[in-house]
């Protein structure tokens, strides 16, 4: 048998809904494609959006019941996504948000953290 598939989205659980929609949204240009609410109240989950493909979302998962910011252990694991325009620019940018964490100049690439600590490569478009 021959499985063909996509991808559909990328997941992050967050301790603060509101602020990690801010922070998308100001630091990547993210935006709200949709969201999915439980009838309890006890999880929200906000699917964003790049507004270029939109076969690919990043979900964030809120749950009320979580009490304290997610323990991320070494980080091994990343979101990527390539920017537009000035990529100096994006990068002055992020840097005066405070949230570049890593740059390496030699392979011209530099990583930002979300408001949980989740890291996101920052290439250029290509």
């Amino acid at each position: 048998m021959e499985i063909k598939s996509r991808f559909d989205h990328f997941n992050f659980n967050v301790f603060d809904l509101e602020k990690s929609i801010a922070f998308y949204k100001k630091a990547l240009g993210f935006t709200e494609h949709h969201r999915k609410e439980a009838g309890d109240g006890s999880f929200i989950l906000v699917y964003l959006t790049d507004n270029n493909n939109p076969h690919f979302l990043l979900e964030l998962t809120w749950l009320r019941d979580r009490k304290e910011p997610y323990n991320l252990g070494e980080d091994e694991f990343h979101l990527c996504v390539r920017v537009e325009g000035d990529y100096e620019e994006v990068r002055k940018y992020h840097r005066e948000m405070g949230c570049v964490c890593y740059e390496n100049h030699a392979m011209g690439l530099y990583f930002i953290t979300d408001p949980d600590n989740y890291w996101i490569e920052i290439l250029r478009s290509n």
